[in-house]
């Protein structure tokens, strides 16, 4: 039987908070470093592992947050969720998105159809159709082909995608997998649509609108944005545009589309990147055959999270620490550090899927809670970061665990040798160091040079970047939410704070204000 209890009403949280610290300086110099490099790590899917030497853990702790994991259930509430129970207990709604990329236990079905099969068929029909725009068999008025692909959507519907294709874009390009160029507009700032319009050949293009109510302020009000330009070009903006949206929105069966995709609502926007949120302007971007290659890197790292052993379940075991760095220590926020610049805006990703997730203070069942849940996300790619924030990571008041990702070879086929090391060497040494620096710190007598270390990190470590890879470290992430929302006995699947907002802009625009909100208002000449 599954029960579901708040954190501090587990045992082995109590047992937790009284094993001994790790000290992390000492941990992590010479040999006894070397060791634990060797040591903690896991395997993830597709050849990549998740090193944790550089944390604050030893086998006393990784035994204390075994006993965590069992009395949490986390193994059993994992596999609840993929049996198709209701798991988002504030919608009263299953949670599907992993069946979007694979069958992981018993047939689920809902609205009187198997729902593995639902995505199976719209991730063919997504395919057919991309292939139909790749020939030219679907093309402009002029019969000629679209080359350019923009998606219009905002939150879930933006940031996964996005940061998915910027991800594989350099790679498609050397593999002779780019199809065409994709853009993105959110921002119900004008000006984000404007600056998209502004930079591509608009009689070529194609535009995917993306909102599964299709009723979201921003996107439909970008979508008129966006219709009124291809009528100042002489065009047909119904010839130009496509729906990913749900069966049952306005937008299913307009006559404004191409064509329209389904999802449902068992699939929240953060977690819809595999779904055909991502899967359309992907498809459309590199081909359906690549799009495939991301599922099956995804399904590959969600099989792993299923392990009951907490030392072959690199997500649990990443969630877990994670834990106890926000319950135990009492670190408040995580940098997102990715080696990369293909995941130029994979923090940026994270940042609502964590956040989003776990940024909660009552329970699945609405009742507060008494200690911290979600932390703040942040991060930007190396070297940049070095360059930015890693003074506070470094010294400042607050410790921050930070998350490395980092990748053996780059996406480029040509790297130059430039004083004897690889551009690709010289950013994996930065990674190297950083780690160590972080973890070891440097005693000196002057204070501002004086670094005294015990700054926490782990790295995922890949051999390159590329859709399998990629599959499975956003598999890994979305995994590692959910067993964090699991233990702090939230429900990391409804968004309510982001509802607030948009419910009294809607009473702005409708000039039904009064107080502060009429003053403010007034200032921006509302």
């Amino acid at each position: 039987m599954i029960n579901w209890k708040n954190l501090d009403t587990l045992k082995s949280f109590e047992e937790l908070g009284k094993v001994a610290r790790v000290d992390l300086v000492k941990a992590m110099s010479g040999e006894s470093g070397a060791e634990r490099v060797k040591k903690y790590s896991v395997p993830m899917a597709e050849g990549m592992a998740y090193n944790y030497a550089a944390k604050e853990v030893d086998d006393d702790v990784l035994a204390a947050l075994a006993k965590l994991a069992d009395e949490a259930q986390l193994t059993e509430k994992y596999e609840e969720l993929y049996n198709g129970a209701v798991i988002n207990t504030g919608e009263k709604r299953m949670v599907l998105h992993q069946l979007t990329r694979g069958q992981l236990g018993n047939k689920v079905e809902a609205d009187g159809v198997d729902k593995r099969e639902f995505y199976e068929k719209e991730q063919k029909r997504i395919a057919e159709f991309a292939e139909k725009v790749h020939s030219g068999v679907i093309a402009n008025a002029a019969g000629e082909k679209f080359t350019t692909v923009v998606q219009i959507g905002i939150g879930g519907s933006d940031l996964g995608p996005r940061a998915m294709y910027l991800a594989l874009e350099n790679w498609a390009k050397k593999n002779n997998k780019f199809k065409m160029e994709a853009k993105f507009i959110s921002n119900v700032d004008p000006d984000d649509a404007s600056a998209v319009l502004n930079s591509i050949d608009v009689a070529h293009s194609i535009f995917i609108l993306v909102s599964k109510s299709g009723t979201t302020l921003e996107t439909l009000t970008n979508q008129s944005f966006v219709m009124d330009a291809l009528k100042k070009a002489g065009l047909e903006p119904a010839k130009h545009m496509i729906a990913v949206t749900s069966e049952t929105s306005p937008l299913a069966h307009s006559d404004d589309f191409i064509e329209a995709f389904y999802m449902d609502d068992y699939i929240g926007g953060r977690y819809s990147s595999t779904s055909g949120v991502g899967g359309a302007v992907l498809s459309l971007a590199f081909g359906p055959d690549v799009f495939a290659e991301f599922l099956d890197g995804a399904a590959a790292e969600d099989k792993l999270a299923t392990e009951k052993d907490l030392l072959k379940n690199p997500a649990m075991l990443d969630a877990l620490i994670g834990v106890y760095e926000r319950n135990v220590l009492g670190y408040p926020s995580t940098a997102i550090l990715p080696y990369s610049q293909g995941l130029s805006r994979f923090p940026a990703h994270l940042q609502q899927l964590d956040m989003e997730s776990n940024g909660k203070s009552v329970n699945r069942f609405g009742e507060p809670i008494d200690y911290v849940t979600g932390p703040v996300i942040f991060g930007e790619p190396g070297t940049n970061g070095q360059h930015s924030f890693y003074q506070l990571l470094h010294q400042g008041t607050d410790i921050v665990p930070m998350q490395f990702i980092g990748f053996k070879n780059s996406q480029i086929a040509n790297d130059v040798d430039i004083q004897g090391s690889t551009s690709q060497q010289k950013l994996c040494a930065n990674v190297a160091a950083q780690i160590v620096a972080f973890a070891c710190g440097k005693a000196d007598d002057n204070k501002n040079k004086n670094f005294e270390g015990g700054r926490p990190s782990s790295i995922i470590i890949g051999d390159q970047l590329n859709p399998k890879t990629l599959g499975a470290l956003l598999a890994h992430f979305e995994n590692k939410v959910m067993f964090q929302g699991f233990v702090w006995n939230v429900n990391s699947f409804d968004q309510e704070g982001v509802q607030l907002g948009k419910v009294l802009a809607k009473k702005v625009l409708a000039y039904e204000t009064d107080g502060a909100l009429t003053e403010y208002s007034k200032l921006l000449n509302i």
